[in-house]
Order: structure tokens, then sequence, then C-alpha cells
């Protein structure tokens, strides 16, 4: 049987979005966000607390980088949610990472991520429902160390993690149980 829990954002798993931008000093700041992720082939679309660092890098460069945290990773992806960009400006520094310029868009690559798709934002929404950001995908970056022989991204060797939105935590993912648009087939007879 199932128990009533009310309203909630209960969906499982979240992403775990690492968004970096430049500040206008041209520092470096980056925010761990779980509300956003592929809204079409070429587009994403974060929902960002306007009051957020982030938000106003975003509306000065219409440009950011999001990024796939990974394991190895955890504990400075979990600050960059923590820590606030308007109180902490040594926020990316204090962790040890390391940022290059992208020259695509107007926003930093995290060295350290795996995966980073570089945007260029088209389209800044104000709603009741809060502020979202559509970005165009212009590129998307990979270490060589997660794609397989194709030259795709490889999941299991990404060391990803996702959030739960249950309990606040974060748990591993990588392990492939199926094969999308096949595993379902047999009911098509």
């Amino acid at each position: 049987m199932k128990k009533d829990l009310g309203v909630k954002p209960y969906l499982f798993p979240m992403p775990v979005l690492m968004i970096a931008t430049y500040n206008d000093d041209d520092t470096v700041d980056v925010m761990n966000m779980a509300w956003g992720g592929i809204c079409a082939s070429n587009m994403v679309a974060l929902n960002i607390g306007e009051a957020h660092k982030t938000a106003d890098n975003i509306k000065k460069r219409n440009a950011f980088t999001l990024s796939i945290a990974d394991i190895p990773h955890l504990k400075e992806s979990d600050f960059f949610g923590i820590a606030s960009g308007h109180k902490r400006a040594d926020k990316f520094e204090c962790t040890g990472m390391h940022a290059v310029k992208s020259s695509r868009v107007d926003a930093p690559i995290v060295e350290e991520y795996p995966v980073t798709l570089e945007c260029k934002a088209v389209e800044l929404q104000q709603t009741v429902y809060g502020f979202r950001v559509l970005g165009e995908i212009v590129n998307v970056l990979a270490e060589e160390n997660v794609l397989n022989q194709d030259g795709n991204v490889e999941p299991s060797k990404l060391n990803a993690f996702v959030f739960d939105q249950f309990q606040n935590g974060y748990y591993a993912i990588g392990e492939k149980v199926g094969q999308a648009w096949d595993s379902g087939m047999g009911y098509m007879k």
C-alpha cells in the first residue's frame, strides 16, 4: 500500500550539475545544483535561484559550462553547493581545482571533471515558478580515459554520482542494467 507523502520534489535520480561561470573580476565560480538537465538534443534547462552568484554571472556573460561531477571530486563538488559565491570570493581557489577558459564560450572549464558541456545562454526566463536558463550546447569535452573504443563516453568509466532528494544523499552510478530501445522489445510482439 502506498503512503501519501504530500508535495515534495521527489524524483530519483537527480543529476549533480556543476555549473561554472566567470565573476566580474574573471575569477571562477562553480555551483552545484540538481534542478536541471537536457531538454532537447542541443539544449539544457537550469532552474537556478535568482539570488545565486551563478545566476548573476550567466546574465552578464550569457555563457556557462556544465560538468558531470565524479566521485574523486565529491567533497569539492559538495562544497560548491554549500559555499555562496556572494560570501566566498575564494570559493573555487580554496579547493585546489583548476580551470581553463573555454575557446567557445565566455566561461571556465574545470579541468578535473571528466565531461563538460560548453553552453551559450540563449534564453533567460523569469516566471512565477522561478528563474530558468535555457542553454545551447555548443560543444562537449571529455577526458580520453572515459571514452570507449568508438570514442563515445562510457558511463561506467565516469565515476559519476547522483543526488537523492529523499534523504539528501549522493549515490554512485555506472552499472549498466539494460539497453535502451531494446530491453522492452519483447512486448512489441
